[in-house]
């Protein structure tokens, strides 16, 4: 599609994402309000939410009640491989067929760090779940996830719903539709964790996927970093032109 059938919107968002990108606007203060952007381009203020609301939900900016519209500064961050996804899968329904299994190691409600509260959008005193699994595939260790979800938003997990799939919980007994995330995939050196639980030798190399996930509404619900074993982890990416 070339840009001149684009939806006005759309190509708002395009200008928006290319100035975050190059350093446009400040990732310490908040980017200018829907009605003064609404202004600029010369658009309703309903034209200029639905362009942001793109950029939302490609992990690009987040929206803090009553503080205004911020960058995520991991949607620029230099060096790293950034990969937004439009369609977010579980592991379980990713492998199909295949036996997963899960051991659960942490399993706690408690008042977040601004890190992860900025990535769920939520304030510091609202509650999350953090939770500690390891992934197994046919009785191997895949990956240790180590996730956080507003308790508010994700309601009644318990360890059964972890010991299964919480992507079909949310899905399936929460009746959210899980549209998007946004990926960064970076290698590191094996931790205590990794050399325990999935039986890195201090030489193996651990890949970390830290990512936002995002439901229909836009609503982030988790923010999560995966450590996979090297060997058993294989990222594809298709590029559609348009």
């Amino acid at each position: 599609m070339s840009n001149k059938k684009k939806p006005k919107y759309e190509k708002i968002a395009d200008e928006l994402r290319e100035r975050i990108l190059n350093g446009g606007y400040n990732v310490e203060e908040a980017m200018p309000d829907e009605i003064q952007l609404a202004e600029e381009f010369e658009v309703s203020r309903m034209t200029m939410k639905r362009a942001l609301e793109i950029l939302v939900l490609e992990g690009i900016i987040y929206r803090q009640r009553g503080q205004g519209t911020f960058i995520l500064p991991s949607s620029f961050s230099q060096g790293r491989i950034n990969v937004l996804n439009k369609e977010s899968q579980g592991l379980t329904k990713l492998l199909g067929e295949r036996a997963v299994r899960s051991e659960v190691l942490q399993f706690e409600v408690r008042f977040p760090e601004a890190e992860v509260a900025r990535h769920l959008m939520i304030e510091k005193t609202d509650p999350v779940y953090e939770i500690r699994r390891v992934r197994y595939v046919d009785d191997e260790p895949y990956v240790i996830e180590h996730t956080f979800m507003p308790s508010s938003l994700i309601t009644g997990v318990t360890r059964e719903v972890l010991d299964s799939s919480i992507y079909r919980y949310i899905q399936e007994e929460l009746g959210y539709t899980i549209t998007s995330s946004h990926k960064m995939i970076r290698a590191d050196k094996p931790n205590q964790w990794d050399h325990e639980y999935l039986g890195n030798e201090e030489t193996d190399p651990v890949i970390e996927v830290e990512q936002v996930v995002f439901l229909g509404n836009g609503k982030p619900f988790e923010y999560s970093f995966s450590r996979h074993r090297y060997d058993k982890f294989v990222f594809t990416s298709v590029h559609i032109g348009r």
